[in-house]
């Protein structure tokens, strides 16, 4: 038997001692060089164990400042591979509607939605894991979208709601959510963000912005998260073409 590679040997035992208290929640880990000197590997084979266990949720980096001990559990990881992936963010989380589905004029968001004004209908929320604040969305619809919304009480200031926006929007539709695309970045935190969340201003943010659109192309709602990495971890799963 082929004995096993040594950054699954070294993530295991790092899992083992994270799960076993060891490593207490937001303790600091060893550093890379710490290992390398420690176990006798590569810094490659470490870097490898860390991402690991950072897709895993067992562990979070905050550049400059190192790696740190995630509570199992208490991090939400989110493994997307497709478009009901993304509606299915209601399974295990709730949002809290910090501002109820309103008309408003907001000119980036039309454009970006491909509307003919500057009217859009939008939403603001909070997504919360078992009771934990993890990110922070605002969400714009185009008018034909929000109008039929308005009487969902899921949707009221106020509403706590085990559903995503987009699964409330597409019964609405005369044809169903074909695609969704999205952009990663790095964003700071500004004061509401860093108050839904729990932060302070300024502190870096996972941003995602997402756009849906119907079979037949149409803009159907625009998505801006911004989320806690200390909180989320984000994999996706990328399949190779046949």
């Amino acid at each position: 038997m082929k004995p096993e590679p040594a950054y699954q040997v070294l993530r295991d035992r790092l899992r083992d001692q994270i799960t076993r208290g060891r490593y207490a929640d937001g303790a600091r880990l060893p550093t890379e060089s710490e290992l390398v000197a420690r176990h006798g590997i590569s810094r490659q084979t470490v870097r490898r164990a860390f991402q690991d266990l950072v897709a895993e949720g067992f562990v979070y980096r905050i550049p400059g400042r190192g790696s740190y001990a995630s509570e199992r559990g208490r991090r939400y990881l989110r493994q997307l591979g497709s478009v009901e992936d993304l509606m299915s963010l209601s399974d295990d989380t709730t949002m809290d509607v910090l501002d109820g589905l309103r008309r408003r004029v907001d000119v980036d968001a039309a454009s970006r939605l491909r509307l003919d004004d500057d009217v859009v209908y939008t939403v603001v929320l909070r997504r919360l894991h078992d009771g934990i604040p993890f990110g922070y969305t605002v969400i714009h619809l185009p008018p034909a979208v929000g109008v039929s919304l308005l009487g969902c009480a899921g949707l009221r200031t106020g509403a706590t709601s085990t559903h995503t926006v987009i699964s409330l929007v597409e019964p609405h539709l005369d044809t169903p959510i074909a695609e969704a695309a999205q952009s990663i970045t790095v964003a700071r935190a500004d004061p509401a963000t860093a108050d839904a969340v729990d932060t302070t201003p300024g502190h870096p943010m996972l941003r995602v912005d997402r756009l849906y659109a119907d079979e037949r192309g149409r803009a159907v709602e625009l998505a801006v998260s911004h989320f806690l990495p200390e909180q989320y971890t984000y994999r996706v799963t990328l399949r190779r073409s046949s």
